[in-house]
């Protein structure tokens, strides 16, 4: 098995929400990611796109490029129309050694919306769900081919965020359509991570890691809250410092031989929770839960 820690700069820098770390330096968040210890992060909003200019920056702060969240929209244009809108993407990634595409389905998402509460996600009917799985898989054949793992992101507020969503989307898709297997969203959304992983394990392609404050959840959940209410408020932090188990995820991950990114990515407000200080709690919290799970 050979795992690598990674961090998403959302908690330096939140592309949802501008106003969260909008005027932290790009360098300064490159900095403390290496310092910590990470071995790479994801794409984040304000790194730039000219993959020479990536590679000098990140290759500046001894850091690999993990990936990088693609919004899809395949409930709106087939496969083919996909394909086409995310080469540039693609081509960045491809250019900078990575070797996963995040994908999330966010046509008719409710996550980025402040006016609609959480309890606002939308459904598919359940005629849909073969269509939508015939395009996701086309897409996920087309970026294996091009030799990245196509790693789907369920979360909150999307079409695909409880368990039997989960099922569906699995059910309806080939095996090239991988998932980003995300503590956090799998919490609050009522999936079990370990029952994923063992009835899936060749599905699992990539990794976040983030805790939760049940309490703050079950509080915005109850004031009818939007998303990025609950993310405002804390429902999400690093692990180490909510309610979840991390040497059982990370035994799991290990009874598979889990090969890839393990990404600390935990939505705050930098204002409220300094994000070096719980960068470091989080990978500290990681590589010892994968030390005694025997994960590296």
């Amino acid at each position: 098995m050979s795992i690598r820690f990674g961090v998403s700069p959302i908690a330096w820098s939140n592309d949802d929400m501008p106003e969260l770390g909008g005027d932290t330096p790009l360098d300064d968040i490159l900095r403390d990611a290496h310092e910590v210890g990470f071995q790479g992060i994801e794409l984040g909003g304000r790194f730039p796109r000219d993959p020479a200019a990536l590679r000098a920056l990140l290759a500046r702060h001894e850091l690999d490029l993990v990936g990088g969240w693609y919004s899809g929209a395949l409930l709106a244009h087939d496969a083919d129309a996909e394909i086409a809108a995310l080469q540039e993407h693609l081509s960045l990634l491809e250019a900078l050694g990575s070797k996963v595409f995040v994908f999330a389905e966010v046509h008719r998402s409710v996550h980025g919306n402040r006016t609609i509460p959480m309890s606002g996600t939308p459904h598919l009917q359940a005629d849909a769900w073969q269509q939508f799985g015939e395009r996701l898989t086309r897409v996920a054949d087309h970026v294996a081919a091009r030799g990245l793992r196509f790693a789907y992101h369920h979360h909150l507020g999307t079409v695909v965020e409880d368990a039997a969503e989960l099922q569906r989307f699995i059910d309806n898709t080939g095996p090239s359509v991988g998932l980003t297997l995300d503590s956090g969203h799998a919490a609050l959304g009522g999936i079990d991570p370990l029952q994923v992983i063992s009835d899936h394990p060749g599905r699992i392609a990539h990794v976040h890691c983030k805790d939760v404050r049940s309490a703050v959840f079950a509080h915005a959940a109850e004031h009818h809250d939007s998303f990025l209410d609950g993310v405002l408020a804390g429902m999400f932090t690093v692990p180490g410092d909510g309610n979840l188990d991390f040497d059982a995820l990370m035994g799991g991950l290990a009874a598979i031989g889990y090969d890839g990114w393990i990404v600390v990515e935990a939505e705050q407000d930098p204002a409220k929770a300094d994000p070096r200080t719980y960068a470091a709690l989080g990978l500290e919290t990681l590589r010892a839960a994968a030390t005694r799970a025997g994960l590296q």
